[in-house]
């Protein structure tokens, strides 16, 4: 291999001789990859807050003061002081061991003397870049699990299990074992509330990934400002807030298994940049020119239409054939009412377990009145109907008129002639009826409806899964 092709690491000289420097750059420059030199230690935090040093030469003695090293002291303490993980080699033509012996006590890696021995300055700045490549592992590292424990925790909400008895359920079951045991990107479709995370996670826990980490982001919550540093993360100093190396989602999820909840909401930019991963399947931190090659499983899903979207060039059709080797449609609760008993059981005794109560059941008019409801918001919704359920009763035998159900069609939320009436003014039921009186206007047309209300797409989404519309 050339030296051309093996050259690694970024190196900062800074001494207030100017011969110095050029010999120290005309050396280092055939051996490492790049190599700064700066006169002037005041540009040191300048300096550092625009490049990511490796290592740094630092002189021990500058115009001030020429012998006692207490310059040299004063910048090793700053340099430290930005980013500890940094190592640092003393020069000094007034070197003793008592000198570099405190030098070693505030923190310099090294220390070598003025004139040096090439062979020697080489061994010791190559021994500091091992020294930096194993800090910045173990930084690496402590925050990637810092940031793991943070998305664990942020999806702690409950789900359910794959559950399921209806017709419509079992090809889906069967899709998944046969999809499941294979890398291919899967896009899941289907309305609000219907599971789409649970299929996600099934397909995950059936895969050869299974043991490794799933990874789910709601890039429907995730603001354009934040898409590239929660997704692809960032090195310390990228911007302002950027006070350490953090790993985004990519990485927390390689080996693993990454889901892609509410993908249709991403912009065009967005899109364009989530495709450029996918395709070099490389991703690089804001901040950093190293790219990091990736090893993950892509799971995405919608409620909106896709298809429609790229014909509107609102989503990108590469993009989607990137996505999409394999789609899964979810058919809503109210096309597989057989499998309502068995969820009703399962959101039963979670919630019965979660808040400390005796086992509940449902009598047969319950559960009838269950099947007959039309379940706007799916799954979802009858999950938070038996919560409400098991918060509100104490009996252990649950009857229909225990279970309060919305009456969305109810004549009392429409004048004689299809103006809004409500009899109360909460902002929220205000906001719901308008959106839900919108949507039939224009016969479930979203961006008629979003057009009217004055919200774009994505926004209206937001709020109809807000409210199980």
């Amino acid at each position: 291999m050339s030296k051309a092709t093996s050259k690694q690491g970024t190196i900062l000289a800074i001494d207030d001789n100017t011969d110095i420097l050029t010999s120290l750059r005309l050396l280092l420059k055939q051996h490492f990859q790049t190599v700064h030199t700066e006169a002037h230690p005041d540009a040191l935090p300048t300096l550092l807050k625009n490049t990511r040093y490796d290592v740094i030469l630092l002189d021990m003695n500058f115009t001030k003061d020429v012998s006692s090293g207490a310059e040299g002291f004063h910048w090793l303490e700053q340099i430290h002081h930005i980013d500890p993980n940094i190592p640092v080699i003393m020069l000094t033509a007034y070197g003793d061991v008592d000198t570099a012996i405190q030098a070693i006590k505030r923190g310099a890696t090294d220390f070598v003397l003025k004139p040096w021995q090439n062979e020697k300055l080489l061994a010791t700045i190559n021994s500091a870049l091992n020294l930096a490549s194993s800090r910045r592992e173990v930084e690496t590292l402590k925050t990637s699990e810092r940031s793991l424990k943070n998305a664990i925790n942020a999806q702690s909400a409950p789900t359910h299990d794959f559950i399921w008895s209806s017709p419509a359920m079992q090809s889906i079951n069967a899709l998944i074992d046969k999809v499941a045991v294979t890398d291919a990107n899967v896009i899941i479709l289907g309305e609000n509330g219907t599971g789409k995370e649970v299929v996600a996670r099934e397909l995950h826990r059936r895969s050869l990934r299974a043991q490794e980490v799933f990874i789910g982001v709601d890039m429907g919550a995730l603001p354009e400002t934040l898409f590239e540093s929660e997704l692809f993360g960032y090195v310390k100093g990228a911007f302002t807030d950027a006070k350490e190396d953090r790993a985004g989602r990519f990485e927390l999820a390689n080996g693993g298994t990454l889901f892609l909840d509410e993908i249709g909401n991403l912009s065009f930019p967005a899109q364009s940049k989530l495709l450029a991963a996918l395709q070099n399947r490389m991703i690089t931190r804001l901040g950093s020119s190293k790219q990091i090659p990736l090893n993950i499983r892509l799971v995405c899903a919608t409620n909106m239409p896709l298809y429609t979207m790229v014909e509107e060039k609102q989503f990108r059709q590469d993009l989607l054939y990137r996505i999409n080797t394999v789609e899964i449609h979810l058919p809503p609760l109210r096309e597989r009412k057989e499998d309502i008993p068995l969820l009703a059981e399962h959101f039963l005794k979670s919630y019965c377990a979660k808040y400390r109560k005796p086992a509940m059941r449902l009598t047969p008019p319950a559960l009838k009145k269950l099947e007959q409801y039309p379940w706007r918001g799916n799954v979802r919704e009858l999950q938070h109907t038996l919560e409400r359920v098991v918060i509100m009763n104490d009996a252990t035998l649950i009857d229909a008129s225990d279970i309060a159900l919305s009456t969305p069609n109810s004549a009392s939320q429409q004048g004689s002639e299809g103006n809004l009436h409500v009899d109360n003014l909460n902002l929220d039921d205000l906001e719901k009826l308008a959106i839900r009186k919108s949507l039939q206007k224009h016969n479930g047309n979203v961006s008629h409806a979003a057009e009217e209300l004055g919200l774009t797409r994505a926004a209206l989404y937001r709020r109809m899964e807000k409210y199980g519309l």
